[in-house]
């Protein structure tokens, strides 16, 4: 499984699983395709943080494509 924290493993288009904000405490996740990588760091220890095709925000937990 490749490593959603790392920012060099997301591209736009790619299937992931993410946390959204109000979801971190139960920790459920929402899958969708990214438009977006909106963390410039490259790593976060939380998740890159990504908006989804849909509109949604949140940090990458898993990469479903890889």
């Amino acid at each position: 499984m490749t490593d959603g924290k790392i920012r060099k493993n997301i591209k736009s288009g790619l299937n992931v699983a993410i946390v959204l904000k109000q979801d971190q405490r139960s920790g459920i996740l929402t899958e969708g395709i990214v438009r977006d990588i909106l963390t410039k760091s490259p790593k976060h220890p939380h998740g890159i943080k990504v908006r989804l095709m849909d509109g949604q925000v949140g940090r990458v937990q898993k990469i479903l494509d890889a």
